[in-house]
């Protein structure tokens, strides 16, 4: 079996789920040239936990953790099944990694996987993000979970590079600002340069530009599990470029042999 590829996808706002646009336009082109996977395993921002924890449900619902929106994005379902062997068989892969029922799809994954794999037949399930981890540790997690990728399991990351709710501008749909550029130009050149220390190391790397890209970690920590399981046999690409709003990069990065 080839080799999967390792994806981290943007997911921006919830109502990108519902719209149509460049960019899910592009997860749509890119679910259409993958090889279709035995499974999905997805790194999402929104699920924080104490310690790792691997979803373990045969059947995940779908979790609307937002509020505020409209009706239909409540209506969204995305009733992909679990894969109960699969997740046994990562946590054997992650030291110190529980299983847990007690989870189901987030929308940081089914806001993508409705554009990229729409009819649901593909097995999902989640890894959570560890927050008392350092970024360093992130990026080990990963590295624990390269095999699944011969196992056709596509890791899927999902979260931003740039996410700083307080500054949004939400009527300047594609504007970006100064310092969201900068920062997002910064980390794309350390993944060209597979610069582990930069990646890990963001705040003391890049200053203010950091600080203001990345108030709060957990979108950004998606991207450092995604570099962990990608390796220097990877030729890495951008199937996706831009921003939101201001103050969300909507980048999305694949490595693939």
């Amino acid at each position: 079996m080839k080799r999967m590829p390792v994806i981290f996808a943007a997911h921006g706002s919830p109502m990108n789920a519902l719209a149509k646009t460049p960019f899910t336009e592009a997860l749509a082109a890119l679910g259409d040239r993958l090889p279709k996977p035995q499974a999905i395993l997805v790194v999402s921002a929104h699920w924080e936990t104490e310690g790792t924890k691997i979803l373990y449900n045969a059947t995940p619902q779908t979790i609307h953790d937002f509020y505020g929106f409209p009706k239909a994005l409540f209506d969204v379902q995305y009733p992909a099944r679990g894969p109960l062997s699969l997740a046994q068989a990562t946590q054997k892969l992650v030291p110190e990694a529980e299983l847990t029922e007690k989870w189901g799809l987030d929308h940081g994954t089914w806001s993508v996987l409705v554009h990229m794999f729409p009819n649901a037949d593909i097995p999902v399930f989640q890894l959570s993000l560890d927050t008392h981890a350092p970024p360093e540790k992130h990026i080990e997690i990963g590295r624990h979970l390269r095999s699944l990728r011969e196992q056709g399991v596509l890791i899927l990351a999902s979260g931003n590079i740039v996410h700083n709710l307080r500054e949004i501008k939400w009527r300047d749909t594609n504007g970006s600002f100064d310092w969201a550029v900068e920062f997002d130009a910064a980390i794309k050149n350390a993944l060209d340069q597979r610069d582990e220390k930069a990646l890990a190391q963001y705040m003391e790397k890049f200053g203010a530009a950091a600080e203001l890209s990345v108030p709060t970690p957990e979108h950004y920590w998606p991207l450092l599990y995604a570099f962990g399981v990608s390796d220097e046999k990877d030729k890495i690409s951008y199937p996706y470029e831009g921003f939101e709003m201001g103050s969300l990069s909507m980048r999305t990065v694949m490595w693939s042999a």
